[in-house]
Parts: structure tokens; C-alpha cells; sequence
């Protein structure tokens, strides 16, 4: 193996590349007309064997992080808020993808059930809390209240003011516990969003993704707004700030929130023991046994 990172990340490139491609093929079923109205609408694209290179760079730094996590017993919490189709869940994908699900793991939770509706607001998100040693990242989060729940009429102007009253209180208590909770708010464009929920529209293996909710967010693009900017102005603590991702260019959103967030926590290396690989051990008396040809799955491909 060699020592120089470059080469390593050149090989891991090849490898990966693969896998990282068939992630992005996110318009290769749509119409010629759509593909070519997106391409129109982003003249200036991410070059993407640059993009597969950060990425991977940046991956390799996140499991330097998740050692460090680990090893240290860190508790870190990332929230990601947006509009919808603002990229929240790509990044997310990106940032988790390497990495050990049992250190850092996803939460989207469902609408709340009749009996969680009748609970402490907060109390639904408090077992999801990182323990030591793990990394938990919210689609979405508590601020549901102060943007869909206030939107859509879920929640009432009491329970609004309440949530406004609690929260910097919850994230301070949070962060005392010895949590470091990160806030990102994924941004695009009115015409951007647009394109992607036509893009949705049109693409089958996209349509789960527009619920009722979704088109109801297009009507209401100003109540959402002006939402989304008394939540900053309420919300956005000393001990917890907001940070504001650009989306409407993907995969430069992806880059810079990942980039960003590492830049947020003051990770290091940490000690690794030396893993050897063990000689196989051979017992003379054993016979390995011949299975059935139904239990293996039929070779179609």
C-alpha cells in the first residue's frame, strides 16, 4: 500500500467510482427536453472528476472524524433544515456514506403519532440523542414547528411562541451536556426548486419523493419565507448559530457543508492498532459439505 495520499486517493477514485456515479445518475431516466432545460439553467457546472475527488478527499476526513468521535467519546448533533428538494438528503447521503452506521447514524422521523402530539414537544426527540462516541444526523428536526407545523396550520400561535421560547433553552442544555449541535439551513431559489419538483414529476424513481406537502410548499413559498426568517432570527444562538448552505448548485452545496462542518470540530488522529490478517487455519479432517442448488440465488446476471 502505498504512503503517498494522492496515489491512495487516485486508486480509491477508480475503485469508487462506480458507486459514486450511480448515486448521481439523478436524471438519466428523464426526458432529453427536462435534461436540457437543467443543463440551460446551470451553465457553470462542477467539473465531476473534480467533484468525485473533493468528495472522496473530504470522505477520508469524515472517517478521521469518526474515529476521533469514537475514540474520544464525542456526542455530535447535525441538523439539516431547507426547503423541500433543497438538497438536505443528497448531502446527507454523502456525508454518511462511508462512514460506520453504528457510529453515525439517520434520523427523519415520521408526522408525530396521536400520543406523541400530546407530549412535551421536544420529548420525541430526545431518544435519538447521541450517546458517546456517535454522531446523529437530523432530516429534519425539532424546527418543524417553526416552519411546516406553523405553515400548514399543525400548529397553533401558542404553541408557536412556546416553541420559540423553548428552544434556545433545549439546544443551550444540549451543548452544557457536552453535545456539539450543528445547524444547516439548505437554501434555493424559488426557480430552482421549481425545476426539481419538475424533475420529480417526471422521473418514477423520484415521484415518492413529492408528497402533498411538497406542492402545498410551492402555493405557500412567502408563508415559508417569512417563517423561515423570524426561526433565524429566534433561534440563532451564540451557543448554536445557524449556517446558511447555497443550493442550487448540488454538488458544490454538498462540498462546502461537508468542508464546513469538519472545519467545525477540532478532530485529530487518533491511536490505531495495527491490524495483521491471520493465517487461515487448516483441518485436514474437514469436509466441506455440498449445499443444494436452491438455496443460492439464480445467477441472472
Amino acid at each position: 500500500m502505498t504512503d503517498d495520499p494522492q496515489d491512495w486517493l487516485k486508486a480509491e477514485l477508480i475503485d469508487s467510482f462506480d458507486e459514486d456515479y450511480e448515486i448521481e445518475l439523478e436524471d438519466a431516466i428523464l426526458s432529453r427536453e427536462i435534461r436540457q432545460i437543467y443543463r440551460d439553467t446551470h451553465p457553470d457546472p462542477l467539473d465531476r472528476k473534480i467533484y468525485f475527488f473533493e468528495l472522496l478527499r473530504l470522505q477520508a476526513e469524515l472517517i478521521r472524524l469518526q474515529d476521533w468521535v469514537s475514540h474520544y467519546r464525542e456526542k455530535i448533533i447535525v441538523l439539516f433544515e431547507g426547503r423541500d428538494s433543497a438538497g438536505k438528503g443528497g448531502a446527507i447521503k454523502r456525508i454518511t456514506q462511508r462512514l460506520n452506521p453504528r457510529v453515525a447514524r439517520v434520523v427523519a422521523l415520521p408526522a408525530p403519532s396521536e400520543r406523541e402530539k400530546s407530549q412535551w414537544y421536544f420529548q420525541r426527540y430526545v431518544p435519538h440523542l447521541p450517546a458517546g462516541g456517535e454522531i446523529v444526523l437530523f432530516d429534519r428536526s425539532w424546527y418543524n414547528r417553526a416552519g411546516v407545523e406553523r405553515v400548514m396550520g399543525f400548529a397553533n400561535d401558542t404553541q408557536i411562541e412556546q416553541f420559540f421560547q423553548d428552544v434556545p433553552e433545549f439546544e443551550r442544555m444540549l451543548v452544557r451536556s457536552g453535545i456539539r449541535l450543528v445547524k444547516y439551513w439548505f437554501s434555493v431559489s424559488d426557480e430552482e426548486q421549481q425545476m426539481r419538483f419538475l424533475m420529480r414529476l417526471h422521473d418514477p424513481l423520484k415521484q415518492w419523493k413529492l408528497s402533498p406537502m411538497d406542492l402545498q410548499s410551492r402555493v405557500r413559498w412567502e408563508a415559508y419565507t417569512k417563517a423561515k426568517e423570524e426561526m433565524f432570527k429566534r433561534t440563532n444562538i451564540p451557543e448554536a448559530p445557524w449556517y446558511i448552505v447555497p443550493g442550487n448548485d448540488k454538488r458544490r452545496a454538498r462540498l462546502n457543508c461537508i468542508d464546513h462542518l469538519l472545519s467545525l470540530i477540532p478532530y485529530t488522529d487518533v491511536p490505531q492498532e495495527e491490524i495483521t490478517l491471520p493465517d487461515r487455519v487448516f483441518n485436514l479432517d474437514y469436509e466441506r459439505q455440498v449445499l443444494p442448488r436452491s438455496l443460492y440465488v439464480p445467477q441472472k446476471y
